[in-house]
């Protein structure tokens, strides 16, 4: 949990938005939601509410407003931010969260007119991003959207820049204060882009390497706390992190996991996607966009224990859609991968609406096999189990079948090895021509 600045310590910008641009697990929160006819979503304020809980503030009150669009000046209206300054007031609330993209100028006014901290869904996502980035290259981006979103919000310090000097040539200290504030973020921000480009090169030849070799990729996308973590362990037998909370993953993970019959896949767990996902932290994705374009299989999640599993499906859809499949070049299959049907009842009812879909409950096992091998049907479609007889001169490639896991030897003869093999078209041909003769389909 980020801890918050001593008051002796003097921030990089003006405390509103130095500070103040971040939350704290000392702070609790009134959470503000604006219901325009576009987008009347009823869950919206609960994802609200989880993506404080997940920051560690606790929310004391939520607060609705519907209005045919945003206030130009106060985002809601000017009776709802009194509502809001006496709520805060009798609650005592020390952050008022929004959920939308406020304007720099809407966000000074309201923090004026209420008299307390003020910041909208897409600082309160930064912030848990900055939390919970573990590797450089996601703490570096993080840092980046953070200065990008904070460069255009930037004021002077207090009443100095109103006190002195508003006229030409008369440039006061709360001017010359704020310009050299801005000028320090943005040789920030040249630095960090320089240090991300290394990153990403050799990124580049990490992928590379992955995409050069024979076993397939499998991405796992779909919207945050969906349950990919459970499921990778659940593919692979691994311990990745999982955790009730949105954005537990914040980094790519690769895994070799066994389809059956032999055949072997690299299994990536991505950062999960949301609603409405701020345009400042789609570079942090970077490494998860990459994964799902080059995949050749993606299995996208449905968390069926979601209030909104429909939204959250479409949610994803459309990220894949805006930030993903951008050209018009080749795209993997995706097979529709609904979770927690261990739930019942509602869930099992959606379940019926996917009839293409595969069912599973990743944290009980139920459907993993299944789905494992509808998966190997899909990366291997053309796999054909037959029995050979192999020369003992290519007894190699016996070797390799056999530690693979793909083959077992039935007997020797004089002239070979004779084996049972799971193999595809291309793989039996190779194996003719290394002298090796079909005895009959298994």
């Amino acid at each position: 949990m980020s801890a918050r600045p001593e008051r002796d310590e003097q921030p990089l910008v003006e405390d509103r938005l130095g500070e103040r641009a971040r939350v704290y697990g000392s702070e609790r929160a009134i959470l503000v939601s604006l219901v325009l006819p576009q987008n009347r979503n009823a869950d919206s304020l609960r994802e609200l509410e989880s993506l404080a809980d997940t920051a560690g503030i606790p929310t004391l009150a939520c607060m609705t407003q519907s209005r045919l669009r945003p206030d130009p000046r106060y985002f809601v209206g000017k009776g709802k931010v009194e509502e809001i300054k006496a709520a805060a007031s009798e609650v005592g609330a020390d952050v008022i969260i929004f959920d939308g993209e406020l304007t720099p100028g809407q966000g000074r006014n309201l923090e004026e007119t209420i008299g307390a901290k003020v910041i909208d869904r897409t600082q309160l996502i930064m912030d848990i991003f900055a939390q919970r980035a573990a590797t450089k290259e996601a703490m570096l981006q993080v840092e980046l959207a953070q200065l990008r979103y904070l460069l255009p919000r930037l004021r002077g310090w207090g009443e100095a820049l109103s006190s002195f000097g508003a006229g030409i040539g008369t440039r006061g200290p709360g001017e010359t204060k704020l310009e050299s504030d801005r000028q320090k973020i943005r040789h920030r921000i040249h630095a960090i882009e320089t240090r991300l480009k290394k990153v990403e090169s050799e990124r580049a030849l990490q992928r590379k390497r992955r995409t050069q070799g024979s076993t397939p990729q499998v991405a796992l996308v779909g919207y945050t706390n969906s349950g990919k973590s459970t499921l990778l362990n659940a593919l692979c037998g691994t311990t990745a992190l999982v955790e009730d909370k949105l954005f537990a993953t914040l980094s790519t993970a690769v895994r070799r996991g066994s389809l059956g019959e032999g055949r072997l896949a690299l299994f990536i767990d991505t950062v999960g996607f949301i609603r409405a996902l701020p345009h400042h932290l789609i570079p942090a994705f970077a490494a998860t966009l990459e994964a799902v374009r080059e995949a050749d299989l993606i299995l996208h999640l449905v968390d069926l224990g979601s209030p909104a599993p429909e939204d959250e499906y479409r949610a994803v859809l459309e990220t894949l859609e805006q930030e993903v499949f951008i050209d018009e070049g080749p795209r993997p299959p995706i097979l529709d991968v609904l979770n927690k049907i261990d739930l019942g009842g509602p869930a099992e009812n959606l379940a019926e609406s996917f009839s293409a879909a595969a069912a599973i409950s990743a944290k009980e096992g139920l459907g993993v096999e299944s789905l494992l091998s509808r998966i190997r049907a899909i990366l291997y479609p053309n796999d054909a189990l037959v029995v050979l007889s192999v020369p003992y001169a290519a007894s190699a490639l016996v070797h390799q079948l056999t530690g693979e896991g793909r083959a077992t030897v039935k007997g020797y003869t004089g002239d070979g090895v004779e084996i049972q093999a799971t193999l595809s078209p291309e793989e039996l041909e190779r194996l003719k021509r290394a002298g090796a003769r079909v005895s009959l389909s298994a």
